[in-house]
């Protein structure tokens, strides 16, 4: 999948997460941060996870991705260092 078609689908998994009426008037690009612009707690990394597993198998593991990092970097993490993350993942499912 090119990289624009990742985004794509993340951009559709984060707004079944979140629900729509939340992004109104929000336009969610690679440069969104998932803290700041969204302000997405950790119920929601959590169920954004599982749809992610759904979505490319166990080889996209957003707990591990962000076991990674330290706090400050997950506060400013963007949809493009996911989609990134994603993209690196040769066994990823992406069908």
């Amino acid at each position: 999948m090119s990289e624009s078609e990742v985004l794509d689908e993340v951009i559709r998994l984060i707004v079944e997460v979140v629900g729509e009426d939340v992004l109104l008037g929000m336009e969610v690009t690679a440069d969104t941060t998932f803290s700041d612009d969204l302000g997405l707690e950790s119920i929601e990394f959590v169920a954004l996870a599982d749809k992610l597993r759904e979505r490319y198998g166990t080889q996209v593991d957003l707990v591990a991705f962000l076991g990674d990092m330290d706090i400050d970097e997950i506060m400013a993490m963007t949809v493009g260092q996911l989609v990134g993350h994603i993209q690196a993942q040769p066994a990823a499912s992406t069908g």
